[in-house]
């Protein structure tokens, strides 16, 4: 699971992983962190964009390109063409619902509800 992290914090573990902590890749990161919802490139640029005018969708997918590279995100593939972000590395599985069209993280210990031995 994830747990929230200052913008100090966030710049510290992007550093850690020898990225350097510029103010549009903190934001990417703590958008991730704040916004668990398996965003795409176009969500995170559209919400961040309104603060930040100077950030471009190519920054967005290259930040998010670093980061998985880094193992500070996992990218999912939900459907053909959605590639989507989680900032929760840790191991579980994601669920996309067909009404609402949110995807969901489900854990060990949910997971077992869902799969069964015949």
């Amino acid at each position: 699971m994830i747990t929230q992290l200052t913008k100090q914090e966030i710049a510290e573990k992007l550093t850690s992983k020898n990225i350097r902590p510029s103010l549009q890749r903190i934001a990417v990161y703590d958008f991730l962190l704040k916004n668990p919802v398996h965003p795409t490139v176009d969500t995170i640029y559209e919400s961040l964009s309104q603060t930040i005018p100077t950030l471009s969708k190519t920054t967005v997918y290259n930040t998010l390109k670093q980061f998985a590279e880094a193992d500070l995100v996992t990218t999912i593939t939900i459907e053909d063409g959605e590639l989507r972000f989680d900032a929760d590395t840790s191991d579980h599985m994601h669920f996309k619902c067909s009404s609402c069209g949110n995807v969901f993280d489900i854990f060990e210990t949910r997971r077992q509800k869902y799969i069964s031995d015949d």
